[in-house]
């Protein structure tokens, strides 16, 4: 397969010039995966606050202080990286996606301020800014769905292309949602649990909707992704992989079901469910477009940046991701099982 791609662009398999942008491309997909997990629980929890009581509010927010901070790189991460070692495709693409870009950069400076304001704002106004950050965290996640949309009809308009637009909008806010609430559930006990399981169960179908519309779209308007499909053994890939979603979607549904009727056994399951769902949906993304990075019309290849500037990127990767790996996992290691609250100090002694 490697080879039979190396001879499709013309370059030899060893050649840095053939290896090292799928090399940069990896990195570039690892990144959006982490920025949309570990971000996504995030974002979804912030979208859940505009919706919930108003004694519920603080410890919401404060469940997410600890990654706050290492949550807000991502996005950053991923630009810089995808600026630097493909520079050729942030021109069209940056062209066609300048409104939904603006929307995210608004949405993304209103969490950070938001958030950072609340803790230093005084009483009477940290229900303001506990709502400002909500609103971030909508638009965010509601941008996303619109950059997906956009990505996934080939940057194309008109009015059926807008309403999709607007559709996946909505349903990102819900997946988001899922994963913020099985989060929650996974996190906290009590009333705010109960309230997550509610919200969950609400979301889920709608998420499934959006994996569903996004992948009927993008095969009715690119038959090239139709045709990869449907031919040899993509067909079993795919099959198997629309196979998985369907069965994660239905076990999410019977386990939020099965919380609200009798019991909250196997809190965890939810969340690692909705991981596992937002990471097929990225795999068969990256499968249906790769190797474009603009469908039908630039590849990453066509894209990549020099050799020269590749090998210097390279070098640095090879010093920070070892560093950024161990940091990450040292972060988010806490993020799972139930939170418990700090044992305060003994002054007697």
């Amino acid at each position: 397969m490697i080879d039979a791609l190396a001879n499709a662009v013309g370059l030899g398999v060893y050649d840095p010039q053939f290896w090292m942008p799928l090399l940069f491309l990896g990195f570039f997909f690892l990144v959006i995966v982490a920025g949309t997990v570990l971000d996504g629980f995030d974002i979804g929890v912030g979208c859940l606050s505009l919706i919930a009581p108003d004694l519920l509010r603080p410890r919401m927010l404060s469940l997410l202080s600890p990654w706050r901070d290492a949550n807000e790189y991502w996005l950053f991460l991923g630009m810089g990286l995808f600026i630097t070692a493909f520079p050729k495709a942030w021109g069209p693409v940056m062209g066609s996606l300048y409104l939904p870009l603006c929307g995210l950069a608004l949405g993304v400076m209103l969490r950070s301020v938001s958030f950072e304001m609340r803790l230093r704002a005084p009483a009477e106004l940290q229900a303001k800014w506990q709502m400002a950050f909500g609103v971030g965290s909508l638009i965010t996640a509601f941008v996303h769905g619109l950059l997906l949309a956009k990505v996934v009809v080939s940057f194309s308009q008109g009015a059926g292309y807008f309403w999709f637009g607007i559709f996946m909008g909505f349903c990102a806010v819900a997946a988001y949602v899922l994963l913020g609430a099985s989060w929650l559930i996974m996190r906290e006990a009590g009333e705010l649990r109960a309230r997550a399981v509610r919200w969950g169960s609400l979301a889920v179908r709608w998420f499934a909707a959006g994996a569903i519309g996004a992948s009927v779209v993008l095969a009715l308007a690119n038959a090239g992704v139709l045709l990869k499909w449907s031919e040899g053994i993509n067909r079993m890939v795919v099959l198997a992989l629309w196979g998985m979603l369907l069965l994660c979607f239905v076990s999410i549904e019977m386990c939020l079901q099965r919380m609200i009727n009798s019991s909250y056994r196997t809190t965890a399951l939810p969340f690692l469910l909705t991981l596992l769902v937002f990471l097929a949906v990225l795999l068969g993304l990256a499968f249906s477009f790769f190797p474009f990075l603009v469908l039908d019309e630039i590849t990453i290849w066509d894209a990549a940046a020099s050799v020269t500037v590749l090998r210097i990127i390279l070098a640095a990767a090879v010093v920070a991701i070892p560093i950024l790996f161990v940091f990450n996992i040292w972060v988010y290691w806490g993020m799972f099982g139930l939170s418990r609250p700090p044992v305060p100090p003994d002054y007697k002694r």
